[in-house]
């Protein structure tokens, strides 16, 4: 878990939990039942926090569970099965580009230079896949891997998790005039996407930082005007496009999960806008003429 934010509210939510069923060693938490989470979860809702909160709490609990677990600390995890409440979060804050705004970012940087050409890659793996910006980041050259004849991106997620998902063939033509002028194509075990110039140490064979991918990402959509037209536009909304078009389009939301790499459904479901497209709200219905 890098986000420190995150690292900082679950360790304050397991300290809560550990205060309210009175573990007082390590021991004790090998004693936790089923019951104790139902009874915490039934004490946080008697204190009136938002479901979100709430079921943040039981997602804390529940991952230091499954950490014993993986290490044979403990013989189960209490947390499974344990209803949370329901979402209020329905249509999730992260906003979604609509068509031409993608299309104008991915033209967005210069097609004739090194940085434009690495910038219009990444643009389009992250338009086109989906996927995450510590993913992207990951990417090594030999992750573009032919599977039953069609190029697949390998994706290192959350938890070292390993999914495939095939390589669109704009991002494909993209790379590939990357790879043409970058000159590391060969280096399978390299990073594909690297740093153009390096002014402190000179080193350019390493990842990029996933805050160079930020700034990125905002320069372009400032560059454009997209910046000012939602808030929170950063790289997570490209994620969001990605998913969103996906769910419009007629992609089943149960493989725009798994394409994802969520854990939970109810993630993917923030996307999904189907029901909401703005042309379908009874306020451009109204006529006077």
């Amino acid at each position: 878990m890098r986000n420190r934010n995150t690292r900082d509210n679950y360790q304050r939510d397991i300290q809560q939990f550990i205060a309210f069923a009175g573990i007082g060693s390590t021991e004790q938490l090998r004693e936790v039942t089923r019951p104790h989470v139902l009874a915490w979860r039934d004490h946080l809702q008697g204190q009136g926090l938002a479901n979100d909160t709430i079921r943040r709490k039981l997602a804390a609990l529940s991952s230091l569970y499954a950490y014993l677990c993986d290490c044979h600390a403990v013989l189960h995890n209490p947390v499974l099965g344990v209803r949370r409440p329901p979402s209020m979060n329905r249509d999730g804050a992260t906003p979604a580009l609509g068509d031409d705004q993608a299309l104008r970012l991915l033209e967005a940087p210069p097609a004739g230079t090194l940085k434009g050409k690495r910038d219009r890659a990444m643009l389009a793996v992250l338009l086109y896949h989906g996927i995450r910006r510590e993913e992207l980041c990951k990417l090594r050259v030999g992750d573009i891997q032919s599977r039953q004849g069609v190029w697949h991106l390998r994706i290192e997620g959350k938890r070292e998790k390993i999914r495939y998902i095939p390589l669109a063939i704009a991002a494909q033509r993209l790379i590939t005039a990357y790879l043409a002028e970058a000159k590391h194509g060969h280096e399978t075990d390299g990073p594909l996407f690297r740093p153009v110039k390096n002014n402190t140490t000179k080193t350019l064979a390493k990842p990029l930082h996933k805050a160079s991918v930020w700034d990125m990402v905002r320069f372009y959509t400032r560059q454009t005007g997209i910046a000012g037209t939602a808030p929170h536009l950063g790289v997570h909304a490209l994620r969001a496009t990605a998913a969103t078009n996906a769910l419009e389009h007629g992609a089943d939301i149960a493989k725009v999960q798994e394409w994802l790499g969520h854990a939970d459904i109810s993630t993917t479901r923030l996307y999904d806008k189907r029901g909401s497209r703005p042309e379908d709200i009874q306020t451009f219905k109204v006529r006077y003429s």
